[in-house]
């Protein structure tokens, strides 16, 4: 009965995509869409809240960056859960569950709204891997706008690969792959330059947004990023200086998006590196979506926002010329719905707003 719920909620899912991004890639005026990644430890409680919110707010999609469940453990929301709440929970059962506990509970509460889903290194902590991630989330790496536009770069591209791109109402939306730490690979910055020399010439592209799981390197959150790890470092910048190249030659803007880290920060590139290395990219961390949240980092000064303890996501409001304005929208305690708060209890979702902390370190261990 659970998977063929689960097989009619992704075939509504597949069926609603297309439709509803060719009504906005026709429609001229302002439109908006929703951002935010780390949806384990307390997702399943925050999420259902940010696709009200979203919905409220006229969101064209939503985009998850990553780390869509613990995997090293047992999310806390999945053991306060009626079907598990005070009873033994065998690691075996919960690995076989996790992701489709994900779908029914974050992405089941978007209803018809498109649900872009990338990958974060927790969906490559073993024993999963960036395989059975490709397999499992195969309606969403292959839907309807994905599969469209993959195919138009590359009429061969039968099979869909963790990276991903979109054009939808004048923007280039990326989704790059930094899930482990042979990333980015060769093939992967290639064909993000390919995406940009046609995006540079390309009218109907009047910015580029690329998302990622960990920010690119040198960023004011530099201690839980991609400068973590030295192909990190070497390909990240890389990528950063084709994006900033890409602005500079064709005048279209670009913003950077990345989660990994558990707070809400803008302006995340105002950093030594970067002003004396070519400039400065708009930049945002939102992984609030309800993971364990981070102390700040000791730069958190030079951003342009930081907040923690706090749950929310990123909404952009696309503009025709191109520009993009982004507000966080914060999530409460107050905004949980009802029958969230009757799944998991009250005490559990106090839990999960006044608790779900690790404040002891200004970020987690690298790449955990």
């Amino acid at each position: 009965m659970k998977m063929i719920r689960l097989a009619v909620l992704t075939a509504l899912l597949a069926s609603a995509a297309m439709a509803q991004v060719m009504r906005h890639q026709q429609n001229t005026s302002d439109w908006n869409f929703a951002v935010s990644g780390d949806s384990r430890n307390c997702g399943d409680v925050v999420v259902p809240s940010v696709a009200a919110s979203a919905t409220k707010n006229k969101a064209a999609f939503y985009w998850h960056l990553g780390d869509v469940r613990a995997i090293y453990g047992v999310d806390e929301d999945y053991q306060n859960s009626p079907e598990h709440r005070g009873k033994p929970i065998q690691k075996d059962a919960y690995l076989n569950d996790a992701w489709d506990d994900f779908i029914q509970h974050q992405i089941g509460a978007f209803g018809s709204m498109p649900v872009f889903v990338g990958i974060g290194n927790h969906e490559t902590t073993p024993p999963k891997t960036r395989e059975q991630f490709a397999e499992k989330f195969a309606q969403w790496l292959d839907s309807a706008p994905l599969k469209a536009q993959r195919l138009a770069d590359n009429p061969r591209a039968n099979t869909p690969t963790t990276y991903f791109h979109w054009i939808q109402g004048g923007v280039d939306f990326i989704y790059l792959d930094n899930a482990t730490l042979d990333q980015f690979s060769p093939r992967q910055v290639t064909w993000l330059e390919g995406i940009l020399e046609r995006a540079s010439s390309n009218p109907e592209v009047r910015a580029v947004v690329a998302g990622m799981h960990a920010a690119l390197p040198d960023s004011v959150a530099i201690g839980h990023s991609m400068s973590d790890w030295l192909v990190g470092v070497e390909s990240g910048r890389r990528v950063y200086t084709d994006l900033l190249d890409f602005k500079k030659k064709s005048g279209k803007n670009v913003y950077l998006l990345a989660s990994h880290s558990h707070f809400y920060m803008s302006g995340i590139f105002n950093s030594e590196y970067w002003e004396h290395h070519g400039g400065q990219l708009p930049g945002w961390i939102v992984g609030t979506a309800g993971a364990v949240r981070y102390a700040l980092p000791p730069d958190a000064a030079r951003a342009k926002e930081a907040r923690t303890k706090v749950y929310g996501y990123l909404l952009g409001t696309v503009h025709q010329e191109g520009k993009i304005d982004f507000k966080f929208e914060e999530i409460k305690k107050a905004d949980t719905p009802a029958a969230t708060s009757r799944r998991y209890t009250s005490q559990f979702v106090n839990f999960c707003f006044d608790k779900n902390t690790a404040f002891s370190q200004f970020s987690a261990p690298p790449h955990k």
